[in-house]
């Protein structure tokens, strides 16, 4: 491996790892506010904060120039991943916990591989099987609360179904940015992602946008929208971008598997207590699945 592809090999391990914990972060602080605002509300202020913010940055390094219609409506797909997504993990945190969606997460890899073979070819090997396995294993145990009849009576409540939905629209947004990417820079990719997403969003909202009592939102609310849309929206799309696009979608793919981990220790740090211990098996399961996969997507 030359110089220049180690270098490139180890700014993307830092930009994953920095995007890994930021998303992690987003399901508590996601919870906190669900209850808050309207799903569809909440998803789109987020973008529209984070798409503001965004356009003076862009302008004064790359210039807003505009992109063309083809490459707008590539931006469109990878932002329909991720508008999807988010408002299925507020949707869903109105209905389940922090750690089950953290944990559902995880299933993303699974059908990222999917995806993977059918847009760019990519194909499954030992490692990556195995990986993708333990990592169905580890989130089916936490879901389950590592119980054999909750699991045999298939009892999902509504927000896992609801984000687990979401989950097959997010495993398209790395292959995706893989196969469309035209050399531009990924900070580019990143800012007509979010703000195509707005659109989505505003369509999402319908009139509810309309009817909300904006004066009631309450202070907390907002502080919790203004984090999601700077540190969980501008900055882990441009490390996640910036990631996939040096290490490819799979090696990528295999950070996901940190966040139920990473959700157990914030509850923790935050005064919320660790889980059930018997939920804590399929927890190391998970990560384990990141070791493996991260070997399979090296080979």
């Amino acid at each position: 491996m030359s110089t220049d592809q180690d270098r490139s090999d180890i700014t993307g391990q830092f930009q994953i790892w920095g995007a890994t914990v930021l998303i992690a972060t987003s399901f508590p602080v996601g919870q906190a506010i669900a209850q808050g605002l309207d799903p569809a509300v909440l998803t789109f202020l987020r973008f529209v904060i984070a798409a503001a913010l965004f356009a003076p940055v862009i302008a004064w390094r790359y210039g807003l120039k505009w992109p063309g219609w083809s490459a707008l409506a590539g931006y469109a797909g990878i932002s329909l991943c991720m508008t999807g997504f988010f408002w299925a993990m507020f949707e869903a945190l109105r209905f389940t916990t922090a750690l089950n969606t953290g944990t559902i997460f995880v299933l993303i890899p699974s059908l990222a591989a999917i995806y993977s073979f059918f847009l760019l070819g990519d194909r499954l090997g030992r490692y990556k099987l195995t990986a993708l396995a333990l990592g169905v294993i580890g989130a089916v145990w936490v879901i389950f609360r590592g119980d054999l009849d909750r699991l045999l009576g298939l009892q999902f409540n509504r927000g896992d179904l609801i984000f687990l939905a979401g989950c097959f629209l997010m495993a398209g947004y790395g292959p995706l940015v893989k196969k469309l990417h035209r050399q531009e820079p990924p900070a580019v990719i990143s800012f007509w992602s979010v703000a195509t997403g707005c659109v989505w969003l505003a369509l999402f909202s319908n009139t509810k946008l309309f009817s909300t009592d904006w004066t009631a939102i309450d202070a907390g609310v907002w502080t919790g929208i203004i984090y999601l849309a700077v540190m969980t929206t501008i900055l882990s799309t441009f490390l996640f971008q910036a990631a996939a696009i040096k290490l490819g979608p799979n090696r990528v793919a295999a950070y996901y598997y940190l966040n139920p981990l990473l959700v157990v220790v914030i509850d923790f740090v935050v005064g919320k207590g660790l889980p059930p211990l018997r939920i804590v098996p399929g927890v190391v399961i998970a990560l384990a699945a990141t070791f493996v996969l991260a070997r399979a997507a090296r080979r």
